[in-house]
C-alpha cells in the first residue's frame, strides 16, 4: 500500500525534526492518500480528516495495522512517525519500505520532486509545484492579521478552493511515488539492506539522551557572552557593525594591518605574528570567538529534543549516495569539534553547574570550550554508561586489502603504528613514534590520510592545515607514498579501466575480492565485496575539449551545490567510493552483531558506535569490541580491530 500524508504542527519540521514535530499539542494529520498495489492510479483514495468517510478510514486503518501488508512511502520515516503518534500505535519499520532510500541507493535525489525530474517522468506524473504554498497555508501557523480575523491557523473552511487544491496535491504525491516505484522496480533492494534500514529506524525511534539542563545553561550564557563580545568589539574599533567585513577590513587597514580576506585560516595566521598590535589581536580573537558556529548545535538540541529529553532522527540512512554511508541530521554529529581540553570532565562539570566564570579563568574564552563540550551533552540513559567502540584506521585497512598491499596488512595484523610503518617504507629507515626518525612520522601520517585516493599536493595541503610539512617537500612526499604503495596506485588505474570497459563494451568486468563493474540500462554499477551495488546514474564517456580525453561522467547530486547535474569521476574517486562503501558495510555488519546481542546502539558517528550499556554489565566492552574485530565472511584476510572505552558522557578518547 502506497501512503502519503499532509500534517499540521506549530513546531517547525525543518528545525526540530519529525519526532519533536509530532509532540506539539496541536499536531494533527490533515489528509491521507493511499493506493493498493492492484489498483490503477485513478483509484487513489484521499481521506479528508476534517470530513472523513468512515468506510474509507476503516479500510485504511485496517491495512495500515495489518503486518502482512507492506506499506511504502517517500521518506517513510515521516509517515511512520506521524501515523504512530496519530493512532497511538507502533508502526514497525519491518512492515514499511522507503521509496526515498530506494532512490538514494541508485544515486538519485532524495526528494520526491527531484527524483521525478531525474527519472524523466512526464509532467502529469511529477510532484505538483503548488505544494510549497499550500503547505505554508494549511500545515503551518499563520500570522494573525486584521484581514484574517487575528487567527493563527488556516482551516479548510477559510479557503475551500485552496483546500481542494491541497487534496489534489496530496493525491498527486502518491501518483508520483508509484511511478517512481514502477520505474525502479527492476532494481531489487537486497534483504540485508532492508534489515539494516529497519535497525536504523529503531535506532532513530529510540534516540539518544541529552543533558538538557546543561544545554540550557550553555545557551543562556553564550547568548549573553556573545552580546558582551559584540559590544567590546564595537568599543575597540569604533565601528557600528564590527561583523561587517567591509568595515572591519577598512579598520584593519587603518591600524596598519592589511588582510586580503578575513577567514578562520587568515585570522589564525595573523595571530601568529608577535608584532600584531594588541588592539588588533583582541578584535581578531573576538571575531574568531563569535565565528564559532558549532555552538549553534546547542540551540538545535533545545529545539529538536523530545519531552523525555531524548534527541531522535539524527541519522539519515544512505545519506551519502556515493557510498551508502549515513549522514547526520539536525545536530550534525558527523562534524563535531575534537576534544583537546586538558581536563574535559572538569570543564563539563563547570558547565553543568553554570560556573562559567571559573571555566573562563581555567580554559579561556567560553565559545571555544563550548565547542569542545558538544559531544558531552549526549549522555547515557539512567543506570547506564556509554561504551564507544570504533574501527581503528578502517579506510587504510580496506584500501590495503582491496589493493593487496601486503606490507600494510601485515603492519595492521602486527599492531604496528601505520604512520610510522608508512614513513619507514617511504624513506627506507626505521621510524618510531617517540624514537628513531620520529620526525618522519608526521609525513607518513599526512600521506596516509591524503594520498590513498589519488590525492596530490592539493590534498596534502588540505590534510596538513598546520603546515608541518614545507610546501616545497609536498610533491616528494606524494611521490614517496605512491612508490611505497604501488598496488594502491595500480588499483586506481584498474578501477578506471574497468569502468571505461564496462561503459564502452556493455559487459561486466570482474576484479578481485568480489568487486565488479557492470553497465545496465545506461547506468554504471559497482558490485562491492559485500554484494551491495553502487550506482552511477546515466554514466557515459564524454570528450573534454580542454585535454582531448574522454572522461567518465554521470548524473548525480553535486556535493557542493546540492543540485542534480553532470558529475565527473576517475580512478582515485572510484576507489574512494568503493573503500568508504566497504568500510560502511563492515560497520553495518558489526552494528547488527552488537544489536543481536541485545545491546542498544543509540547512535553512530563515522566508524564508531555509541552503545547504552547497563552499569552492571561489566563484560559489555569486551563483547562489543569482539563484534567489531570479528572476521567478515565476504572479506577474508581483512584485519579489523575495535578500539573501545567506557564513559559517563560521549567524548573522544
Amino acid at each position: 500500500m502506497g501512503v502519503d500524508i499532509e500534517t499540521y504542527s506549530s513546531v517547525d519540521l525543518t528545525d526540530a525534526g519529525v519526532y519533536a514535530y509530532t509532540e506539539a499539542p496541536d499536531f494533527d494529520i490533515l489528509l491521507i492518500s493511499y493506493i493498493f498495489d492492484d489498483w490503477g492510479e485513478d483509484e487513489v483514495r484521499t481521506i479528508d480528516c476534517f470530513d472523513a468517510d468512515p468506510d474509507m478510514m476503516a479500510e485504511f486503518c485496517e491495512a495500515l495495522t495489518d503486518p502482512q501488508i507492506v506499506k511504502t512511502a517517500f521518506n517513510a520515516n515521516f509517515e511512520r512517525t506521524c501515523l504512530a503518534k496519530w493512532l497511538n500505535k507502533p508502526m514497525p519499520p519491518e512492515e514499511w519500505r522507503c521509496t526515498m532510500v530506494k532512490a538514494l541507493t541508485l544515486g538519485l535525489p532524495g526528494n520526491l520532486a527531484g527524483a521525478g525530474v531525474a527519472l524523466g517522468l512526464p509532467a502529469e506524473k511529477l510532484k505538483d509545484p503548488q505544494g510549497k504554498a499550500l503547505i505554508q497555508f494549511f500545515s503551518k501557523p499563520c500570522k494573525p492579521t486584521r484581514t484574517n480575523g487575528q487567527r493563527t491557523r488556516n482551516l479548510p473552511a477559510h479557503d475551500p478552493a485552496k483546500w481542494q487544491l491541497y487534496k489534489n496535491y496530496n493525491r498527486q504525491d502518491v501518483v508520483t511515488e508509484q511511478e517512481i516505484l514502477r520505474k525502479l522496480s527492476i532494481y531489487k533492494t537486497p534483504e540485508d539492506e532492508q534489515a539494516l534500514w529497519s535497525l536504523d529506524q529503531h535506532m532513530n525511534d529510540n534516540g539518544v539522551r541529552l543533558d538538557i539542563p546543561m544545554v540550557e545553561k550553555i545557551v543562556e550564557y553564550d547568548t549573553r557572552r556573545r552580546q558582551e563580545l559584540q559590544e567590546e568589539a564595537q568599543e575597540l574599533t569604533g565601528l557600528k557593525n564590527p561583523n561587517s567585513l567591509a568595515q572591519l577590513k577598512r579598520w584593519l587597514s587603518e591600524q596598519g594591518v592589511e588582510m586580503a580576506n578575513v577567514t578562520k585560516d587568515t585570522i589564525a595566521e595573523a595571530l601568529q605574528d608577535p608584532a600584531l598590535p594588541e588592539v588588533v589581536r583582541r578584535v581578531l580573537e573576538i571575531r574568531t570567538a563569535l565565528g564559532k558556529t558549532s555552538v549553534a548545535k546547542y540551540s538545535t538540541m533545545l529545539v529538536a529534543h523530545c519531552q523525555d529529553h531524548r534527541l531522535r532522527g539524527i541519522l539519515q540512512f544512505y545519506g551519502a549516495n556515493r557510498s551508502g554511508r549515513w549522514a547526520g541530521r539536525l545536530v550534525q554529529t558527523h562534524n563535531l569539534a575534537k576534544n583537546s581540553l586538558p581536563d574535559l570532565a572538569l570543564a563539563r562539570e563547570l558547565a553543568a553547574e553554570g560556573d562559567f566564570d571559573t571555566m573562563g579563568t581555567l580554559f579561556g574564552e567560553t565559545a571555544f570550550v563550548f565547542s569542545e563540550l558538544i559531544r558531552t551533552a549526549f549522555i547515557p540513559s539512567d543506570g547506564c554508561r556509554f561504551i564507544v567502540s570504533d574501527f581503528s584506521a578502517i579506510e587504510a585497512r580496506v584500501l590495503a586489502w582491496l589493493a593487496g598491499e601486503e606490507w600494510v596488512l601485515e603492519a595492521f595484523r602486527n599492531g604496528e603504528d601505520i604512520y610510522c610503518k608508512t614513513a619507514s617504507m617511504m624513506y627506507h629507515v626505521p621510524v618510531e613514534k617517540h624514537g628513531a626518525n620520529s620526525h618522519l612520522r608526521q609525513k607518513g601520517k599526512v600521506a596516509v590520510l591524503a594520498c590513498g585516493y589519488q590525492g596530490g599536493v592539493g590534498a596534502m595541503k588540505r590534510m596538513d592545515r598546520s603546515g608541518s610539512i614545507p610546501e616545497d617537500e609536498l610533491q616528494s612526499v606524494v611521490d614517496q607514498w605512491r612508490q611505497a604503495n604501488s598496488k594502491a596506485v595500480k588499483l586506481w588505474r584498474t578501477c578506471e579501466l574497468a569502468a571505461r570497459t564496462a561503459i564502452e563494451e556493455h559487459r561486466t568486468v570482474r576484479l578481485k575480492n568480489g568487486v565488479a563493474f557492470g553497465y545496465i540500462n545506461g547506468n554504471l554499477f559497482i558490485k562491492l565485496p559485500s554484494g551491495r551495488k553502487l550506482c552511477y546514474w546515466d554514466t557515459r564517456l564524454k570528450l573534454d575539449p580542454r585535454d582531448g580525453r574522454e572522461h567518465i561522467v554521470y548524473m548525480g547530486v553535486n556535493q557542493e551545490t546540492k543540485q542534480w547535474g553532470e558529475t565527473e569521476t576517475y580512478g582515485g574517486k572510484l576507489v574512494e567510493n568503493i573503500v568508504q562503501a566497504t568500510a560502511r558495510d563492515c560497520l553495518a555488519i558489526s552494528m547488527q552483531r552488537v544489536a543481536a546481542l541485545g545491546y542498544n546502539i543509540v547512535m553512530h558517528v563515522h566508524d564508531e558506535i555509541i552503545v547504552d550499556c547497563p552499569i552492571e554489565d561489566t563484560g559489555a566492552m569486551d563483547r562489543i569490541n569482539a563484534c567489531m574485530a570479528e572476521p567478515i565472511p565476504w572479506a577474508p584476510g581483512l584485519p579489523l580491530r575495535g578500539d573501545g572505552y567506557e564513559t559517563p558522557f560521549y567524548m573522544k578518547d
